[in-house]
């Protein structure tokens, strides 16, 4: 069969993942209500997560998809997708325009040499300009050094939520096959398989089963695949190593179809190659030459995972041991690419991963399961070369109404960044920042606050530059309880004025736990227990009833982005804590000297 391979890529929200539904419905590849978000923490969040394939059928073409996250800190899902295809489906909000992820995404595409087909989703918004979001992704494609065939693009307009796509907007359409068509027509057909041919097949992704152990994701450029047949394993740097594949699989929609071969220009799933990696190279011909490897980039955040020690501690996780946590964060790097870990000798192992969703999302998923664990401040990783000291920048850009942009351009300046463009467009405007991750860590909460919930913040990681030097950020200090206890509300009630609270009336705490931030920075300790003195006497005034601002209830991206360097955050599969790391005072200031 006639086999096209392609990835569909984009900003976060754009419309990837519903374009992809759409597409597996209207051929029939769709199971049910099955979407290529099946992660329960994509389908809460709305957002892609891991990259997945699916495939569909279309006038006798086989057309293999992999939809991409769309959220930077992901990237390394992308990276390695674009290997393994001849297209990609670049798609583009009408309203929004290209973003930082858009950027980032089209930039190694093209690279690669692929030639895109751009989809402006979302052509029925309100704000929607999709003439001008065309002019937008052309100059994109200028500016990110596009050869002329690249510039050449083919262009579709689309309304994924309703399964219509139209090649010019006068167009009248009722489903999908105008974007189908078109694919058909620009996406090169994959080299099928000629006779003779020895075994190349690339692995650009990775899945893990308890019963078959890790699985590898990958594309047959030449030559076929054979169950239980006996292979090598090819690296650019590494041995060579030998194994068998104990099941093969193909894809139909959102299943897997167990298959006697495979055959060039394929995308396969195998298992039985234990410690196989990205970038690895399968072959029957132990002289065949591997692929080019495949590159990651590094990751920019460091935090210590370690053993909750609260007093709390053991009270509502089934996983509480270093060992429990040492083995789960072993089975997450046989499919987390992005990540890395160093597990040292003690019980504290480093994590290391490309932003703070990137592990707020490996800490959901652990406490959902069971785990329990304290965590430290994120830090950013500094690298040395030829002497000087590295560090790794971001660019932000800020969608804001233009009323606030005094004290968005303010903060990241304090912040270390600068502002290296601004367009303003019926009173909303578009701020692109270049400064440190360090300054970034801990700001997207005061960003809400300063926009009013009103504005988007997009980053995506430049690369490492030379350190920024000390960077100023707004300082809050810890609202620290002195006792244990349960938090009453006539407590919190007189500490209120003093800052932000984090916990609510009944809530147990205990000696060190931080319940809340103080405004004008110091540190606090404080009594959330005190109850109301009964007496027999009356007086004015006494009896008021108390009113209670709302709390600010702590998540695991607040925590991390709020965390000070002598704290830890506790996470439990029911609950989200902040504490010191020095729970008594008197060990706290014998700590400070």
């Amino acid at each position: 069969m006639d086999i096209r391979n392609i990835a569909i890529i984009a900003h976060v929200d754009h419309g990837k993942t519903t374009l992809t539904d759409a597409l597996m419905d209207q051929t029939g590849a769709r199971d049910g209500d099955a979407s290529m978000d099946s992660n329960a923490l994509e389908q809460e969040r709305g957002i892609t997560i891991y990259a997945k394939n699916t495939s569909i059928e279309y006038k006798g073409t086989k057309i293999n998809i992999v939809d991409t996250p769309g959220h930077a800190d992901f990237g390394s899902e992308v990276e390695r997708v674009l290997r393994s295809i001849d297209s990609v489906l670049l798609v583009v909000d009408a309203q929004e325009g290209p973003m930082p992820q858009t950027r980032f995404v089209l930039k190694k595409s093209l690279e690669l040499g692929i030639k895109p087909i751009v989809v402006i989703n979302k052509i029925d918004k309100p704000a929607a300009d999709p003439a001008h979001c065309e002019e937008q992704v052309l100059e994109l494609f200028m500016e990110l050094g596009a050869n002329d065939e690249q510039c050449n693009f083919p262009v579709v307009y689309a309304i994924g939520r309703q399964g219509i796509a139209k090649r010019s907007l006068t167009e009248d359409s009722k489903d999908l096959s105008p974007l189908l068509d078109v694919i058909l027509e620009h996406v090169p057909a994959a080299p099928g398989y000629k006779a003779g041919d020895a075994l190349r097949a690339q692995v650009f992704n990775l899945a893990y089963d308890n019963f078959l152990g890790r699985l590898a994701i990958a594309r047959v450029y030449e030559g076929s695949i054979k169950a239980n047949q006996a292979l090598f394993v090819k690296h650019e740097e590494d041995a060579m190593r030998k194994g068998k594949v104990v099941k093969l699989s193909t894809f139909k929609g959102v299943s897997k179809l167990e298959a006697e071969e495979v055959f060039a220009g394929d995308i396969v799933m195998v298992a039985g190659f234990e410690g196989i990696n990205i970038g690895d190279t399968l072959t029957d011909n132990e002289n065949s030459e591997p692929l080019p490897a495949i590159k990651v980039d590094e990751p920019t955040i460091a935090l210590q995972f370690m053993p909750n020690s609260s007093p709390f501690a053991g009270r509502e996780g089934k996983f509480v041991t270093s060992r429990q946590i040492k083995e789960r964060l072993e089975k997450e790097l046989e499919v987390n690419v992005g990540l890395q870990v160093d597990f040292g000798n003690g019980d504290s192992f480093e994590v290391r991963g490309r932003g703070e969703m990137h592990v707020s999302i490996l800490l959901e998923n652990m406490r959902r399961e069971g785990y329990e664990l304290a965590v430290s401040q994120p830090r950013v990783i500094i690298k040395e070369e030829d002497g000087k000291k590295l560090e790794p920048f971001e660019e932000v850009t800020a969608d804001i109404p233009s009323e606030f942009q005094g004290p968005v351009i303010e903060r990241l300046g304090n912040r270390g960044f600068v502002m290296a463009n601004m367009v303003t467009k019926d009173n909303q405007s578009r701020l692109i920042f270049e400064g440190p991750t360090r300054g970034l860590l801990g700001y997207k909460n005061q960003f809400v606050v300063d926009t009013k919930g009103e504005g988007i913040l997009a980053s995506r990681v430049l690369g490492f530059r030379p350190y920024a030097g000390e960077i100023k950020k707004r300082q809050v200090g810890s609202m620290i309880s002195m006792v244990s206890g349960k938090a009453l509300g006539f407590g919190l009630y007189g500490l209120q004025d003093r800052g932000q609270l984090y916990i609510t009336p009944g809530t147990e705490v205990y000696e060190g736990m931080v319940v809340g931030n103080t405004s004008k920075g110091e540190e606090m300790a404080v009594n959330p227990t005190k109850g109301k003195q009964l007496t027999n006497m009356r007086a004015s005034g006494s009896d008021d009833a108390i009113t209670l601002v709302p709390p600010k209830i702590l998540t695991i991206e607040l925590g991390l982005e709020i965390i000070s360097d002598d704290e830890f955050l506790e996470v439990t599969p029911k609950s989200v804590r902040l504490r010191k790391q020095f729970l008594t005072e008197s060990e706290r200031s014998k700590a400070r000297r």
